[in-house]
């Protein structure tokens, strides 16, 4: 017992690199001056992608429907701050307390069934919340989208400028403090009881896990994170469509973590930002079939595999080290 708190221990300490990681990201902005925009873009795409690695990492729930939490995140702090109170974080804070009980009911559809009936539950939620979406436009806007959305000032200080520096500084914080809870959150002892289900559930079950609601605290959990992405796109683009919920940004989603890779939180920000990087890059040079060129490399990364691509020792079949 001793020895598996010293584990966990271990794994909650900070490595070296992860402050000079941090200090770089955060720095970003003021490194990138001109681009801004791309890096808050980079910064909502990598926290909505912990967000989906915190159930398909860590608990072996596959999802293709969690734009739905991402939309509702998205819509509620539009809704909001144009009728409620214009400022970005209490705004935040509504926005993932209404995907937090989005998903506390949503828990209850993937209790039961094969990873192909969860797939089609979660897509039917998000495609479902997009027809509501778009009929109730005296709410939302309809197909149109909610247009018209002022935010106030971040601290009541930081105007959001054209320029999205204001915008960038504050994705990227919300996006820190996120990761450093669920950092915490998986590398605690519940954390190794999510590990332990997504490995073999019948072993769980059998030494006493309670399967059922651990999966439903972290489904709902991470429906909360993904609200805070989706809230953090409509704050900063004053703009919320029923886009959001469209079934593309599930799949682009689940597209980035496996550059990144499961399992691991990190995987979620460095697929962020090769995904969003190639996809800047490419669409400059090709606007037109940038796509296939992403796509390419995703098949290339499957066949060859990431320690490979990673370990050049192994290019030629070689042994890890």
């Amino acid at each position: 017992m001793k020895n598996a708190y010293q584990s966990l221990y271990d794994l909650q300490r900070w490595k070296a690199w992860e402050p000079v990681f941090w200090l770089l990201i955060l720095a970003s902005p003021l490194l990138m001056r001109d681009h801004a925009l791309i890096i808050n873009e980079v910064a909502i795409t990598a926290l909505f992608a912990v967000s989906l690695d915190l159930i398909l990492g860590y608990s072996g729930i596959v999802s293709l429907g969690h734009a739905a939490f991402f939309g509702m995140g998205a819509y509620a702090a539009a809704i909001f701050a144009k009728g409620v109170n214009p400022d970005p974080l209490l705004g935040l804070v509504f926005a993932i307390g209404v995907s937090t009980v989005l998903g506390a009911v949503c828990s209850l559809t993937i209790m039961r069934g094969s990873d192909l009936t969860r797939l089609m539950v979660t897509l039917g939620v998000a495609l479902i919340l997009m027809e509501l979406a778009n009929k109730l436009d005296w709410l939302t806007g309809g197909a149109d989208g909610l247009q018209g959305v002022v935010m106030g000032p971040l601290l009541g200080r930081f105007e959001f400028d054209l320029y999205g520096r204001t915008a960038a500084w504050y994705s990227l914080t919300v996006l820190l403090v996120l990761f450093v809870l669920a950092r915490r959150m998986v590398n605690s002892p519940f954390g190794a009881t999510l590990k332990a289900l997504r490995d073999n559930r019948l072993r769980a079950m059998a030494i006493g896990i309670p399967v059922t609601a651990r999966l439903a605290v972290i489904y709902t959990i991470a429906a909360g994170v993904a609200g805070a992405a989706g809230a953090l796109l409509a704050q900063t683009t004053s703009f919320a469509s029923v886009e959001v919920f469209a079934f593309d940004r599930s799949a682009d989603l689940v597209l980035l973590v496996v550059i990144g890779g499961t399992g691991w939180l990190y995987g979620g920000v460095i697929g962020a930002v090769i995904f969003k990087g190639l996809q800047d890059w490419i669409s400059s040079i090709t606007p037109q079939y940038w796509t296939f060129w992403i796509g390419l490399f995703l098949v290339v990364l499957m066949l060859v595999g990431r320690e490979r691509l990673t370990r050049p020792q192994t290019w030629f079949g070689g042994k890890k080290p």
